[in-house]
Parts: C-alpha cells; structure tokens; sequence
C-alpha cells in the first residue's frame, strides 16, 4: 500500500520556493519563487538578491535613506530572477510559487513570460499600490492568482 502522507503538487512546489527564499540575503524580506510547467515540472527557480557580480557585501539591504543607499535600486526579485534563470525557450501557460505577492514590476515581467497562474503565500503588501497594481494588471491579462491553501503540515530538513 502506498504511503498517503506524501506532498502534494502545491505543498511540494511552495516548500521548493520557501527553500530557494533561503538563499537570500535579504535581512528583512525573503522570498522565494518557482516556476513550473503545465505537466508539474519545475521550469526555474529564483530568490530575492543582488543581480550576478554585484558583491553582496558592496551593496545596501537597508530599507530607509536615499535611493542609492537602500537596496530598492539593486535587489533583483525573486520572480525576475526565476525568469532570468530559465533556461528553455517557452514558459507560457506555466505556474509561478512565490513566498510573496509579485510586485507591479515583476508581474509585468510574469505576463509578458506567458504565465497563466500565480500562487502565492504572503500578500503583506497588499494595500501599496504596487500590489493593487499587480492585481489589477492580472486581471486584466486573465492571469489567475489566488492565496497558497496551507495544509497544516510541517517538513523539517536537517541539512
């Protein structure tokens, strides 16, 4: 008999992007994300960090000060950077897991990519206009969004 305690799609697809979170170096805000195709293969994964060459340690992570001594103007996205990571040449119709509601920015970047789902776990943000404007241009592109249903499940990694 087979076990029944195994991940489902979603469960397992979230924990890929909480796992990829992980990798930022983001002091405040984490995110991660993962793109996978129609038949549930991940296509890329992405987290929020420096764009490839610029040091970590170069840059600013704080979150208060002029625009070039914050890290608004040099922190590449989780989304983007799943995007950017991809290495096929199609991604239309697939799915994005992301830790966080996706920014105007990024959803314009989901959209033009062809992404047909977006399923997310925070929407903290949800009253910026960034978000609104995120979800006003998915609507408008038919682009489906709706909140990571948790499954009360918990999956420790010893690594």
């Amino acid at each position: 008999m087979k076990r029944e305690d195994y991940l489902k799609w979603d469960e397992y697809f979230m924990g890929i992007a909480l796992l990829s979170a992980g990798r930022s170096k983001d002091p405040n805000t984490s995110v991660g994300a993962c793109i996978v195709s129609q038949d549930n293969r991940i296509l890329s994964v992405g987290y929020n960090g420096m764009p490839r060459g610029c040091s970590d340690d170069e840059y600013p992570w704080e979150r208060v000060g002029g625009n070039l001594e914050t890290k608004y103007f040099y922190v590449c996205h989780a989304e983007l950077n799943a995007i950017l990571n991809y290495t096929g040449s199609d991604i239309k119709g697939a799915k994005v897991y992301t830790t966080l509601f996706p920014c105007n920015e990024c959803t314009k970047a989901l959209i033009q990519s062809g992404v047909s789902e977006v399923i997310y776990l925070s929407d903290k943000y949800a009253t910026t206009d960034s978000t609104i404007a995120a979800k006003r241009m998915f609507a408008s592109a038919g682009v489906r969004c709706r909140s990571y249903e948790h499954a009360g499940k918990t999956f420790t990694l010893e690594l």
